[in-house]
């Protein structure tokens, strides 16, 4: 997720990433692939039956990847 404070006329705004870390339980991971499919960046990748973090630095932790689980085998946390 990224936090954006409120835009006004004139005002330059940064915007920065919470730091939150993309963990997968391989052991509730059943293969479906349905997060990677929904991962915008590319982030995860099916490795023998099992979903794998192959891009962590590319994540944008928008949470498809966490929302689409229906295992709940994905999620961000943590600082």
């Amino acid at each position: 997720m990224i936090k954006v404070k409120k835009i006004t006329k004139g005002e330059i705004v940064l915007a920065q990433k919470t730091q939150k870390t993309l963990y997968v339980e391989k052991e509730l991971c059943k293969g479906c692939g349905i997060c990677v499919a929904f991962c915008p960046k590319n982030v995860l990748v099916l490795k023998d039956g099992k979903v794998v973090i192959e891009n962590r630095d590319a994540c944008i932790q928008c949470g498809q990847c966490e929302l689409r689980c229906p295992d709940y085998a994905i999620y961000l946390g943590g600082k």
